[in-house]
């Protein structure tokens, strides 16, 4: 199983970059190929699908984005090409989507029809809590847990909370608890 690869972007497709490295070009299937440049040094954060007549390689430009990949691929009725589709579209909106109950917006990408949006919803709504280098929220959540809170208001509350610092994340989330 490979975590990721680092390596110069040979050939760009509308499904797929291949990328160089020692001298061997792997195909990976990505969901937005042209945001890459050809001669590149990249590294990409890879997803391993092994079947019985395929192996394929499933890249993506942050964590963030293959952590959701691996979420989407658990839903029921939704496999990893209609997951990469999904991806096109950033990362936050999509769990944005899902955590609003968003229907329509999950409907608009190809071959995401009501039943599959639903179940997206369905599977992952609640599970869903963004991470980045600035606002770590999952500390911010355990910390609240911690202090006796319910999981349904703090996830209420989360979008907004401005502060960088845990410290003060936890001040802020208090303050807005407590209204």
């Amino acid at each position: 199983m490979y975590a990721y690869m680092v390596g110069i972007v040979k050939e760009i497709e509308s499904n797929y970059i291949v990328l160089e490295n020692s001298d061997i070009g792997y195909l990976i299937y990505t969901a937005s190929p042209y945001t890459f440049k050809i001669d590149e040094k990249i590294k990409i954060y890879l997803y391993q699908n092994v079947k019985e007549d395929e192996l394929t390689l499933y890249g993506f430009k942050t964590n963030e984005e293959k952590n959701l990949f691996l979420k989407l691929i658990n839903v029921k009725g939704l496999g990893p090409k209609m997951a990469l589709v999904l991806l096109a579209a950033d990362v936050k909106d999509i769990i944005s989507a899902i955590e609003t109950e968003n229907i329509n917006y999950l409907k608009k990408f190809p071959k995401i029809g009501d039943k599959v949006a639903r179940q997206i919803i369905l599977d992952l709504k609640g599970k869903l809590v963004t991470n980045s280098p600035d606002n770590n929220f999952n500390e911010l959540i355990e910390a609240l847990e911690a202090l006796g809170y319910k999981n349904s208001d703090i996830k209420k509350i989360i979008p907004n909370i401005k502060e960088e610092k845990l410290e003060l994340q936890i001040k802020e989330a208090l303050k807005l608890l407590l209204k």
